[in-house]
Parts: structure tokens; C-alpha cells; sequence
């Protein structure tokens, strides 16, 4: 069912986030709700096997439509693909994405739509560019793993210090165009899409955040750490 028209459409994507969804949903309506700009959430059930879309849809029952709340399913699994699922389902002015831990502050969508509204194509958190903090860091492994990960993105994506923070929001028109070019479902989705933004020459802005690691977190290391690798790899192949 074709939503209605809002300025922003913040896409959350679940995997067997039960537990955690209602807490996330409730801050994020009550920051949305005090904004100047009409906003709605839409969460990506990604393939979850416990009652993440039913939670969500008890949550937007409780909710009382204050600021909407739409649950869309995605059958294939990776977060790449439910983002992605999430973005084109939609036809907001602006629209983008964060993780279900709310590693970066909700304000940071303030600074956001600011910089969308003043003409940017893509606002993008970073916790690498200058002036940002980890309130609570990740432990060692997933540290190094992730400055490896920096090294091998930096030929591809110039100038971005962060590829793969979980937040990131853009202006319709320029995310559509670099949609389009896009292939990648899998964990080298924020990477073409940032790389295919810049191809079009589309202004990209990187915010320093406070970023706190979630202890909750799903990303497992080594498993996952090693389909990052090759998911950059199949991208090196693919993009001259």
C-alpha cells in the first residue's frame, strides 16, 4: 500500500529485534514529533524469526499515529538488502536510515535535514572524522578489523573517513540516481552507494557523532567481518 506524503521517512532495518524495537521506536517518535518536518518510520523485517513486525505493529497501534509507524517485510537476508528495500518502497523528499541500537544520537538528524534542506545530496555520521567520540567503544577486534576495513575502502570511496556508520540520509532525487547504479545487497552497500553518489558528483557531508557501541550488537566479527572483506573484494572487481 502506497504510503502518504511526508518530508523524511526514517528506515529502520530489524533483524530479531523484539526485545530492543520498542524502546527504539518510542525515542525516536518522541524526537520526531517535537521536529518541524513531518516525519514517518518504516522498519524492514529482515526474514526476522521471532515477533519483531508484530511488536512494531503494537507499537504503532499504541502510537495513535502521532508519527506513523509502517513495518515492510524483505525476504532476503543482509542489511544492505532490507536498507535498500527500505529506501525505494518510499517517496519522501528526504529519507534514510539507522540502526536499531541508536548508536548515534537522535539529534543528529537535526544537523541532517539541516544540511539536506540547505541543498546537500547525502549526510552521512562518521565516528573516524575530526571532532568525533566514542562514548563506548568497541572492543579490539572489531577496532582492527574496522581500520582494516577503512584502508581498503579509502581507494574506492575519496575523502569519507566512516563507509559504513549505520546512519545516513539523503536528498530523493540524488539517492535515486545512485540507486539505481547500485548492485551490492550485501555488506558493500553503504560502499557502492557512497561511491556511486560521488560518481554523480553529489555533495556528500560527513557529521562527527558521539557514537556509542551496542552491546546488543548482531555483527558477528569473524563471520561477518570476512563477507565484509569479500563483499569489498566482488565491488573492487566490479568498479573500474
Amino acid at each position: 500500500m502506497r504510503r502518504s506524503q511526508v518530508d523524511l521517512e526514517v528506515i529502520i532495518p530489524a533483524y530479531n529485534e523484539a526485545a530492543r524495537i520498542p524502546g527504539t521506536l518510542r525515542q525516536t517518535v518522541d524526537f520526531l514529533a517535537s521536529q518541524p518536518w513531518s516525519s514517518r518510520i518504516v522498519v524492514v523485517d529482515n526474514g526476522s524469526v521471532d515477533e519483531t513486525a508484530a511488536v512494531v505493529r503494537g507499537i504503532a497501534r499504541e502510537n495513535g499515529g502521532v508519527v506513523p509507524i509502517s513495518v515492510v517485510g524483505c525476504s532476503q537476508r543482509g542489511k544492505g538488502a532490507a536498507v535498500r528495500r527500505g529506501l525505494l518502497s518510499g517517496t519522501s523528499r528526504f529519507t534514510g536510515f539507522f540502526d536499531a541500537d541508536l548508536a548515534t544520537p537522535l539529534d543528529t538528524l537535526s544537523a541532517a535535514m539541516s544540511y539536506l534542506s540547505d541543498g546537500a545530496s547525502a549526510v552521512i555520521a562518521s565516528r573516524h572524522a575530526p571532532g568525533s567520540t566514542f562514548v563506548r567503544p568497541q572492543h579490539l577486534g572489531r577496532r582492527v578489523g574496522g581500520t582494516a576495513f577503512r584502508v581498503l575502502t579509502r581507494s574506492k570511496v575519496k575523502g569519507i573517513q566512516d563507509t559504513q556508520c549505520g546512519f545516513k540520509f539523503f536528498e530523493r532525487d540524488a539517492l535515486t540516481a545512485a540507486m539505481v547504479q547500485c548492485r551490492s545487497t550485501g555488506f558493500a552497500f553503504d560502499v557502492e552507494l557512497l561511491l556511486r553518489l560521488q560518481d554523480n558528483d553529489a555533495s556528500i557531508i560527513e557529521l562527527p557523532v558521539a557514537w556509542t557501541n551496542g552491546a546488543e550488537s548482531t555483527f558477528r566479527p569473524f563471520q561477518d567481518g570476512i563477507a565484509s572483506f569479500a563483499s569489498v573484494f566482488q565491488l573492487q572487481k566490479a568498479t573500474p
